[in-house]
Formats: C-alpha cells, sequence, structure tokens
C-alpha cells in the first residue's frame, strides 16, 4: 500500500498521531494537503509558528512546539476537522512540556476530539515512551523504476536536452534507484554541468553521488567492488552456487516466466580468516550489482521504535536499490542476547523478527549474504528452509586450496618470482593454517625481503614468516572441533569440494 493511501486509511480510522520519517518535507506536505478533504490544516514550524491555513491566520510567536500547544489547546473545539501538522518537531520531543501537552491532546483527541489526527513531519525518528501508544510510524514511498524514468525524461525536456535513448534511460533509472527526487535533479544538473548534456559516462557520477546519500542514510553503506571469485583459493562447491544464482539474477525475466524462485540469499559460516566476507564482496561482482552492507550496531536508536524503524528503513532502502546484494556481517553478534530478557534484548528479539519476516516475505531482488563466525550462537530460526537458499560451513583450507591461496597472493604481489617457489613444499608445512595466516606470511615475508634489500622473493623467505605465525587451528583449536561437530549435524553444505 502507498503513503498516500496508508494516510487516508489511518486519518479516517481516527488514528490519532501519525510521524512521517522523512526528509522530504514539501512532498509530505503536498500529500496530506491533497487528502485532507473538508479537514482544515493547522501547521507548525519553528520559522513560520503557528499557520492555519482555513482561517488564513499565520502567527510567527508560536516558534517554539509547547507555545504552539498551549495556544491550539486553549481553544479546543477549533480543532475538530482538524490535521495538525508538526514540523521541526524532532527538536523538542525530548522536552517535558511538549511531551505533556502532546500526551494531553491525543487524550483528548482520543476521548471526544472527533476527526482530529496529528501528523509530525520529521528526518528523524524520536519517540517519546509516554507517546508510543498514540503513534503509528509511516516512511515515504522509494520511488518505482517508472516514476524515476518520468524525473529523467522531464528533466530533459525542462532544460531542453536531446532525449535519452531508450537503452540509456533504462540504466539511468536502474543506477537511481533509492534515491528521492530532489536527489536525482541534483545529480542530473551536475551531470549537465558537467558537458552539457547526460550520456553513459554519468552513470560513474551517479553511482559516486549515490554512494554519499546511501553513506549519509547512517544505516548501510556502499562497498567498491573490487574481489572477484577468482581471488578466493577454494570454496569451489560455495562458487559453483552462486555461478548458478548468478545465471538467475542475470536473467530474471526469463528464470521468472521458466517459474524459477528469485534467489533469497545465502549464510556462510565457519572458521575467522577463511574467506566468508571476501565472498560477499565477489558475489555482487559476479552478479555485477551494487554491494550494500547493514551494520546491525547503527540500527540501535536511543528512543522507543527508533531501532525497529531504522531496520525497516534499511530493509526498504535495499529494497528500492535492490538489485543488489546485501551484506550483514557476523550475524550471530547482531542477533545475540535474542529471547531474553532486559530492555535492549527485547529490542534485539522485535528486530530479529522484522529481519525474520522480511527474508521470508520479500520478493525482490535483494540478495542477502549473512556471515558467520560461530554457527554455535546461531539462533535455530535462522536456519530454517525458506529465509535463506542454503548455508555453506568454510572449514580450514585443505592442501588443493592453501596451493591456490599462496599462488593468488605470491602473483599478487611478487608475480615474477612465483615459478621460482616451491608451493607444494609451502603447503606441506600450513596445514591448520587459515587463508588470513597465509596471506599474513606472504605479506611478512615479502616486507623482509625488501627491508633487507633482496632481488626477490624466495621458498625460505616465506618459511621464515610461517615459522612465526601461530596457525588458527592452534589458537582456536577446541571452538574448530566444536563447530566442526555441529557443521556435521547439522549437514550444512560444505564450501568447498
Amino acid at each position: 500500500m502507498k503513503l498516500k493511501e496508508k494516510i487516508v486509511r489511518y486519518i479516517d480510522a481516527g488514528f490519532p498521531l501519525l510521524y512521517i520519517n522523512t526528509t522530504e518535507e514539501d512532498k509530505a506536505d503536498a500529500m496530506i494537503r491533497s487528502v485532507a478533504g473538508n479537514r482544515g490544516i493547522i501547521e507548525y514550524s519553528i520559522i513560520d509558528g503557528y499557520s492555519n491555513y482555513k482561517e488564513k491566520i499565520f502567527q510567527k510567536q508560536y516558534s517554539h512546539l509547547a507555545n504552539f500547544l498551549e495556544h491550539v489547546l486553549e481553544d479546543e473545539e477549533s480543532l475538530r476537522h482538524t490535521i495538525l501538522v508538526l514540523k521541526d518537531a524532532h527538536f523538542f520531543l525530548e522536552m517535558p512540556e511538549v511531551i505533556a501537552r502532546m500526551k494531553y491532546l491525543l487524550q483528548k483527541i482520543t476521548s471526544d476530539l472527533d476527526d482530529c489526527n496529528i501528523i509530525v513531519i520529521a528526518p528523524t525518528l524520536k519517540i517519546p515512551i509516554e507517546l508510543e501508544p498514540y503513534m503509528t510510524i509511516l516512511t515515504m514511498d522509494y520511488l518505482t523504476q517508472a516514476d524515476i524514468r518520468k524525473i529523467i525524461t522531464d528533466f530533459c525536456a525542462e532544460q531542453f536536452l536531446e532525449p535519452v535513448s531508450e537503452n540509456l534511460l533504462e540504466e539511468l533509472s536502474m543506477t537511481f534507484k533509492g534515491l528521492g527526487e530532489f536527489e536525482i535533479k541534483n545529480i542530473l544538473s551536475l551531470a549537465m554541468a558537467d558537458d552539457g548534456t547526460i550520456t553513459r559516462a554519468d552513470l560513474e557520477l551517479i553511482f559516486e553521488q549515490k554512494q554519499q546519500v546511501i553513506q549519509k542514510s547512517g544505516i548501510l553503506e556502499m562497498i567498491p567492488l573490487k574481489e572477484s571469485l577468482d581471488d578466493i583459493g577454494g570454496l569451489e562447491n560455495l562458487k559453483k552456487w552462486l555461478r548458478r544464482k548468478s545465471k538467475i539474477f542475470q536473467n530474471v525475466n526469463k528464470a521468472k516466466t521458466f517459474g524459477v524462485d528469485i534467489p533469497k540469499g545465502v549464510i556462510v559460516a565457519g572458521m575467522p580468516g577463511c574467506g566468508k566476507s571476501l565472498n560477499a564482496k565477489a558475489t555482487a561482482k559476479l552478479f555485477n550489482i551494487p554491494l550494500l552492507r547493514l551494520d546491525m550496531g547503527r540500527l540501535m536508536g536511543k528512543y522507543v521504535g527508533e531501532s525497529e524503524a531504522n531496520m525497516r528503513k534499511a530493509m526498504s532502502l535495499a529494497e528500492a536499490i535492490s538489485p543488489c546484494v546485501l551484506w550483514i556481517d557476523e550475524i550471530e553478534k547482531a542477533f545475540a542476547g535474542i529471547g531474553q530478557g532486559g530492555g535492549s534484548a527485547e529490542v534485539v528479539t522485535r528486530l530479529f523478527g522484522s529481519f525474520l519476516t522480511w527474508m521470508q516475505e520479500k520478493n525482490s531482488l535483494t540478495f542477502v549474504v549473512a556471515t558467520a563466525n560461530d554457527i554455535i550462537k546461531m539462533p535455530p530460526e535462522l536456519m530454517r528452509k525458506g529465509r535463506f537458499d542454503e548455508i555453506f560451513f568454510v572449514g580450514l583450507p585443505n592442501a588443493e586450496e592453501r596451493k591456490k591461496i599462496f599462488e593468488i597472493h605470491i602473483r599478487k604481489r611478487r608475480k615474477d618470482d612465483l615459478s621460482k617457489i616451491d608451493i607444494a613444499r609451502l603447503v606441506d608445512i600450513t596445514e591448520g593454517y587459515s587463508g588470513a595466516d597465509i596471506e599474513g606470511a606472504v605479506r611478512d615475508s615479502v616486507e623482509e625481503v625488501f627491508f633487507n634489500d633482496k632481488d626477490s622473493l624466495t621458498t625460505q623467505d616465506i618459511i621464515n614468516a610461517i615459522k612465526n605465525t601461530q596457525s588458527l587451528s592452534e589458537i582456536m583449536k577446541d571452538s574448530i572441533q566444536q563447530m566442526t561437530d555441529i557443521y556435521k549435524q547439522r549437514k550444512f553444505k560444505n564450501a568447498s569440494a
């Protein structure tokens, strides 16, 4: 259901307080006016104070929200069949006098003030616990691809530019997904200022600006795509599975017509330093779609309901930007403490429930890659079929995988020396080493060779570095055995061939 339809529905049902969490104030304003019907609109903002559009009364002296509320409460009868629109209210929602007056007004609305509603429009979510029972949170709809195409077409017409080709229009509208109308027009103006036209070369500019917008959301981060599956040594079963899913993503309409389900995502669990995070980055590169990283710590808010609203915002933004890969790192830590008592644990439990519901019901092209170091701490509900398509376990690399990992990291740093190094010998002495251990040994050996002014890297140089590296199997011996046993009990797929 669209936001406009929701506003109509909630107003007609007598919901006393709607909180529209958006930066697009003008758009929300226009929407409220279009659905007000015969209701009057009284508006508050810091700059304009009290504005009664029906009675044409404008009083700037009521610039403090507490004074505004006191003023409107002096004549409660005038509030019948009226929408109170509160802008800039988030600056005042920690003040006892504001909370008390709003609570009193909301109680009046629910008891005997017919057809009166309060709508808060604010860029951040602040919910005092006293107002929580009265409040319904709404968010602005993200633009559809059809909406974006129209914005681009209209912009070109307004600026007397040549219409862009159909293929470019398709690319631009897909790249702009997740941004608001104001942001899209700003980026188009910036692109036009560069060379007086809009071309395929502007896609990079759009991507850069989009990255800024996503980072400013404070919840999601757009990760540059550098690594590919070729940068991962081993994990052939996982790679094969991902290539299969990639074909679906790159032929979505054809796959849907054929009856293929859209992939939901994958959990990659197992040993630290064995390529799980690298796999998330390589997946987005393989699918040729943006990679968004969700930092669960950023979701936690100060106010009641803020964390849940942040979760909804993150999910909505990911869906708006889709197709994309949404990477959740160390997911077992993100949902630690679910089902326990206490304020923070209850919030995490609600976040977990929201996430599971979204994973179960989503039908967008948002492919979730969740990585976990400790499968023992993963909630069992997360691993039920229907949430993720598959769960892969990443163990310590076998001999063939260690060979590939050595080759990748030596080739990356000292390509000309690779043929002279005895890889088989290095593989023999690194049983129980993780991919990160091996990379660290290669990196340290190259640094040592450079420090000693030597001309080339030798097998012995790497062996010396390996001797100074404590393997993961030594550091986490008991944990590794426990995780391996659980992986076998639960019959997770092995990421390695």
